[in-house]
């Protein structure tokens, strides 16, 4: 057990960190792709939804 500690600060150290400018900068990347999916489905959602509504 102590071994495979050892081995993941190892690994740890050898990891590249992002900085904060490229945190927030993809972040941000992700929020605004999401709420793009988000609208898309919800449009999608609403059109099947009326055209089902008037099927009846």
């Amino acid at each position: 057990m102590i071994k495979f500690l050892k081995a993941v600060v190892t690994e740890i150290k050898k990891v590249s960190w992002p900085t904060m400018p490229e945190l927030l900068r993809k972040t941000a990347i992700v929020i605004f792709s999401v709420a793009i999916i988000m609208a898309f489905i919800y449009f999608v959602d609403l059109g099947i939804s009326t055209v089902l509504r008037q099927m009846k």
